[in-house]
């Protein structure tokens, strides 16, 4: 049996080759009924990989379309009514094979059908296995704003294993990258300093990145597994990074997640350096190296006041104030900072005026 594993208060993060403990567990749950939500892409290329397991219990396949444009309410009324047609009830098991819409929005409708029934998150994305796959939070889209309709709700199990990887074009690696960077710049000095030593991501020793990157947001959602505390640190570049990514959501200039993300992290690296004490050399450092993996995507200045308007729905704000994450040296944070409308702008305006490596 593999051991690789991290034991959560609620629940096991399993490393590597997984299908014999996933069968073993499922095995055990007694479930009358078992069901994969998947969409076009995890069916054809990650849906093959757990074979043995599909054999031994012939599950129901719900297949929904790719992508964040369709994380919203529409998606998981057809997902509900799948699971109504398939039978399911509460002694049923749903298992989210996908990124992070997948394992959000598979996870939400998991937990509010028939309130509650129990689901195991495979995340097949870089991005969702270091990041979205961990802590428990699921939901949707709403009203233009990122994941503003959600519960906390911990998986029985989530199954990591790089083999998906594979199946990934470097775009998405890149994505994923972002929040392998994040959490270095909040908790790991050493990490970051390993990180920022190479910007091929081909030469990236994945198996040990990413469990190093799940340790570190592991060990702060177990210190605040609701986010009323330090749990806002992992924040840290997604104030910004969520309204980029809203404002580019259905365009031409779409930006994926993590290539948001890096955005964000620019942006509020140098806010970090206006207010936090971040100093010179780290800001140049870290936008230096985000330069270097995600290139340089410029902004619309006419999209600013939209995204102070997407920024003022932030979950995370206390009255008219916008939260944010300042990091005051690399591998600290300081949660619950705020700033004016006006440096906001300045620090979109920093990154937009940066030359392209």
């Amino acid at each position: 049996m593999n051991s690789n594993f991290i034991n959560t208060k609620r629940y096991k993060i399993y490393f590597g080759d997984f299908e014999n403990e996933m069968i073993e567990l499922v095995s055990g749950g007694g479930y009358d009924h078992v069901t994969i939500l998947v969409d076009e892409n995890t069916r054809l290329h990650c849906l093959p990989l757990i074979n043995e397991f599909n054999q031994l219990f012939t599950p129901t396949i719900i297949e929904i379309y790719s992508g964040e444009i369709h994380k919203n309410i529409k998606t998981c009324q057809i997902i509900w009514g799948e699971m109504m047609q398939a039978g399911m009830g509460r002694r049923s098991l749903m298992i989210n094979l996908g990124g992070g819409v997948i394992g959000d929005m598979g996870g939400f409708c998991a937990s509010t059908f028939k309130r509650g029934i129990d689901f195991i998150q495979i995340p097949t994305t870089l991005l969702s296995q270091v990041d979205a796959s961990v802590g428990g939070k699921t939901g949707i889209d709403f009203g233009g704003i990122k994941n503003s309709i959600g519960v906390f709700s911990d998986p029985i199990a989530v199954f990591i294993h790089p083999e998906f990887l594979k199946t990934l074009p470097e775009r998405e690696i890149r994505s994923g990258h972002a929040e392998i960077i994040k959490h270095a710049l909040i908790r790991d000095g050493e990490q970051w300093i390993e990180l920022s030593s190479y910007h091929d991501l081909n030469n990236s020793n994945w198996n040990e990145t990413i469990r190093q990157s799940v340790k570190i947001k592991h060990g702060i959602v177990e210190m605040d597994p609701f986010e009323k505390g330090i749990r806002k640190a992992l924040n840290f570049g997604h104030t910004i990074g969520h309204a980029i990514e809203s404002v580019h959501l259905g365009t031409v200039n779409h930006l994926l997640h993590g290539e948001a993300i890096a955005i964000g992290m620019v942006c509020e690296s140098y806010l970090s350096h206006i207010f936090a004490g971040l100093d010179k050399k780290s800001l140049d450092g870290i936008t230096a190296y985000i330069l270097g993996v995600f290139g340089h995507q410029k902004l619309d200045p006419k999209t600013y006041d939209d995204m102070l308007e997407i920024m003022k729905q932030d979950k995370k704000n206390k009255g008219k104030e916008i939260n944010f994450s300042f990091i005051p040296k690399i591998g600290a944070v300081n949660i619950d900072q705020t700033t004016s409308e006006e440096k906001i702008k300045d620090s979109l305006e920093f990154y937009n005026c940066l030359p392209p490596l």
